[in-house]
């Protein structure tokens, strides 16, 4: 898994069938700090992330293990909305901190 942070929704109005229903999320991944990457990542959300929260995003083939996903062709989901990371003694990411 990766952690990264919702830029935005995608959507498309033409797509495989399997995935009609699907909520789409563009990701930018963070590095061990907390800091932006130039890496963007597109990911169907199946727990209700929302645009600046911060994301568990699982790729590859560890996508298709969550349930309702086997048969769609997904390449990244989001499995978990981050509360808090911690590094060692710092605290890296604070889901509480962010809207003060």
């Amino acid at each position: 898994m990766q952690i990264a942070k919702v830029r935005g929704n995608v959507v498309s109005t033409q797509k495989e069938p399997s995935l009609r229903g699907a909520k789409l999320l563009l990701l930018q991944l963070v590095d061990e700090e907390g800091n932006p990457l130039p890496k963007y990542e597109v990911a169907a959300d199946n727990v209700g992330a929302g645009v600046d929260e911060w994301v568990l995003v699982s790729c590859g083939s560890a996508a298709r293990i969550v349930q309702g996903n086997e048969q769609r062709p997904l390449d990244a989901v989001v499995v978990a909305i981050i509360d808090s990371v911690r590094l060692e003694d710092r605290l890296i990411y604070s889901k509480k901190d962010q809207y003060r």
